[in-house]
């Protein structure tokens, strides 16, 4: 299967980007180098296209009631210019995917989901739609979306728009205005690395030109291009679930920790099942840790009791750039879920000692 491109594939190849397939995309994985560029993240400003995501329009009079069945959390809190983080819980115990719901009009969300389940959440929110009726159009080859993240992406933003007051626009908040010369750009305070920063949705045909409009105005504070390696090494360190990893098909979201997306004042997929588990308790629990012996965790290694009995399994790890040791998430028994909690990790045929920790790590 040929991988499809983004927008500005071509602006990524002249930079120097190391490509790789990701989620049936080509998509720069590195630049300059993965610690550099989670350095620069961290302490400065940086710029990732994760353009592969995808966005689906929902509007209409029961378009409500379509996000209330599929989607855990509650999105008629929602006003129009707020955003909530939530997941698409399936008829198993698992999810679906983990998603953004937007209110971008009194009858209109937008929904951003995972690249490598557009398809899927497609299917299934169609599927239940058959009984509410909603508009749908799936708008991901239509959009692109840059993510403008550190503690100066506030600063090289404003720059490039008199339409907005970016320091206004608080936490889990958008507006839609023009940019850069742009007429519609969703600029959204979200993100996925904990550095701060906005999520800058635009059509493709604007988005070679804020490209360089942002690399422009972000220079004078050392601005670069970032890769998904640095995405994955900056979410890890905030304990941030990556869908295919810590949560998927399979994984309970109790499991997983997001009971507080999970609103029982309503009924929606499965919602009963989930709401046993959160009232009986679950047998196992996503947790972080650090690596106390040097070595790095990685996905499927096992996680043990300091007797050396397996307790679980790792989903994500990595060498963290900013605490220059290996940190990690995974799903311990329950009783081992506890903050300080003393395990081991078995790298090859090593037994090395690691901590449960509370997240972030950082």
């Amino acid at each position: 299967m040929e991988l499809k491109k983004v927008a500005i594939n071509d602006i990524h190849e002249q930079l120097g980007a190391k490509m790789v397939p990701f989620a049936g995309y080509n998509m720069p994985v590195s630049y300059s180098g993965l610690i550099e560029e989670h350095n620069t993240v961290r302490n400065a400003v940086g710029i990732f296209d994760v353009s592969h995501m995808g966005e689906f329009l929902i509007s209409g009079p029961k378009a409500l009631d379509l996000i209330q069945k599929v989607s855990s959390n509650d999105a008629s809190t929602l006003t129009v210019g707020k955003a909530q983080y939530t997941y698409l819980p399936n008829d198993e115990g698992g999810i679906v995917d983990d998603l953004l719901v937007y209110k971008i009009g009194e009858e209109e969300y937008m929904l951003v989901v995972n690249a490598s389940n557009i398809e899927k959440d497609w299917n299934w929110i169609s599927k239940h739609n058959e009984a509410f009726g909603a508009k749908m159009v799936n708008i991901s080859d239509d959009f692109s979306l840059f993510a403008v993240q550190g503690p100066k992406a506030e600063a090289t933003l404003q720059k490039l728009t008199t339409d907005m007051d970016l320091s206004a626009i608080k936490f889990y908040n958008f507006q839609v205005a023009p940019f850069a010369d742009a007429k519609y750009v969703i600029m959204s305070n979200t993100g996925y690395t904990g550095a701060g920063g906005f999520e800058v949705y635009m059509h493709n045909k604007d988005a070679e030109s804020i490209w360089h409009k942002i690399m422009n105005a972000g220079e004078e504070f050392g601005i670069k291009p970032i890769g998904l390696g640095a995405r994955d090494t900056l979410r890890m360190e905030m304990g941030y679930c990556l869908y295919g990893n810590d949560i998927d098909d399979t994984t309970s979201p109790i499991e997983a920790k997001l009971g507080w997306v999970t609103k029982f004042t309503k009924d929606f997929v499965n919602s009963e099942e989930i709401k046993k588990q959160k009232e009986e308790g679950v047998e196992r629990k996503l947790v972080g840790f650090y690596m106390k012996d040097r070595g790095i965790p990685r996905k499927g290694y096992e996680i043990l009791d300091m007797e050396g009995n397996t307790i679980g399994l790792v989903t994500s790890g990595t060498q963290s750039p900013t605490l220059g040791h290996g940190i990690g998430l995974g799903y311990v028994k329950t009783e081992f879920a506890k903050p300080e909690t003393e395990i081991q990790i078995a790298v090859r045929k090593n037994k090395l000692k690691a901590e449960v920790k509370k997240l972030p790590l950082i």
